[in-house]
């Protein structure tokens, strides 16, 4: 009874060979594939995303070796196979708002690369920075200094706005009277938003209304950074601009049913004085965590740009004798060293998430 059951289990255990041999095999693969993409020590979004598709497709692979491999006669395995891939089709199919549509449409957002972390953007009545783009979700940095999270499929099926990180246009809307000259209008204005930062200033009339003109005045802003000062600098320059020049503003609309003396205008006694230059903005605390992430992704960027030019360099080296060599190499060392420099920066910065966590 004993070497019959000792036989039995010999026999089971060396029909479960290929099965162990084939999963181990597919999941060595996967973890080599992931230790290839993430070997780095600074991992970015990029890598951190390539590492979590590699790592659903492995698991994909690894149960259907496993399918392949079990000690089950050819009937068998196909069911298991037919079994295996409707149950992956009715996954894709049924689970439109969970994880795996989310993951399909943060393939979609990296496909396709309009924004990065740094970045304003807006979808429907969410506005901030993007501090991180996963797999399943992205993170902003709201104008409250709050983190919200929003689905990935939520970013694909809504208009996402991104504010140019080459620069925006800001603009403001002002109603003012008939009996006020535009060209006086405009140049007080124009003036107003080069005060506040703007380049190439311009005005356009918006409407003309039943008892009042509305201005639309706007410049050019290069420095994003700084979006939400700006915007709150050219309403202060406009409305500083249009007091001193004695002008009433009437927006959106202007009613009074008071008695007034003849000559009367709602400007403040006191004249604007010119405001004392702060040289820290708001942004610098508002959207800390998404400046440094927009930071993080320039490094990184940079650090692929001098690795990749390290190794062009390095191909030219085994031609090349004398000083020709010695400014070659010279040149590789200077390159190093920022490859240094960049990595103590990455370093620093994650240290510091982690205490802040």
């Amino acid at each position: 009874m004993s070497v019959l059951t000792w036989k039995t289990i010999t026999e089971t255990l060396a029909a479960a060979v290929p099965l162990l041999a084939g999963v181990s095999l597919a999941v060595l693969l996967v973890l080599a594939g992931r230790f290839l993409l993430l070997r780095r020590r600074h991992v970015g979004p990029v890598r951190e995303f390539a590492g979590q598709v590699w790592t659903l497709l492995g698991i994909a692979v690894v149960l259907v070796v496993a399918v392949l491999s079990a000690p089950v006669d050819g009937q068998t395995r196909g069911q298991l196979l037919s079994l295996l891939g409707l149950t992956l089709t009715a996954i894709f199919t049924l689970s439109s708002t969970t994880f795996v549509a989310n993951a399909m449409a943060g393939l979609m957002l990296r496909a396709v690369g309009n924004f990065r972390p740094g970045d304003f953007i807006r979808i429907g009545d969410q506005f901030g920075r993007v501090t991180e783009v996963g797999l399943f979700h992205t993170e902003i940095q709201t104008r409250d200094r709050d983190l919200a999270t929003l689905p990935n499929l939520h970013l694909v099926n809504q208009p996402v706005t991104v504010v140019s990180s080459s620069g925006t246009i800001v603009s403001a809307d002002v109603s003012l009277g008939f009996d006020i000259s535009r060209d006086r209008v405009e140049s007080l204005l124009c003036q107003a938003a080069q005060s506040a930062g703007l380049d190439e200033p311009f005005v356009h009339v918006m409407e003309l209304g039943d008892s009042s003109v509305r201005y639309r005045v706007a410049g050019f802003l290069e420095e994003t950074r700084t979006l939400l000062t700006t915007r709150s600098n050219l309403r202060e320059q406009m409305l500083d601009s249009l007091h001193r020049a004695d002008i009433e503003i009437v927006s959106p609309t202007f009613m009074n049913q008071r008695a007034l003396a003849p000559g009367q205008r709602f400007i403040p006694n006191e004249k604007p004085k010119p405001r004392a230059a702060d040289p820290r903005a708001p942004e610098d605390r508002i959207f800390d965590k998404a400046e440094e992430a927009g930071r993080q992704e320039a490094l990184r960027e940079e650090l692929e740009e001098i690795e990749a030019e390290i190794r062009q360099l390095q191909e030219q080296l085994p031609g090349l004798e004398g000083s020709q060599r010695y400014r070659l190499e010279r040149s590789i060392a200077l390159r190093k060293r920022r490859i240094g420099e960049i990595e103590a920066l990455l370093s620093t910065a994650g240290r510091t998430d982690k205490e802040d966590r």
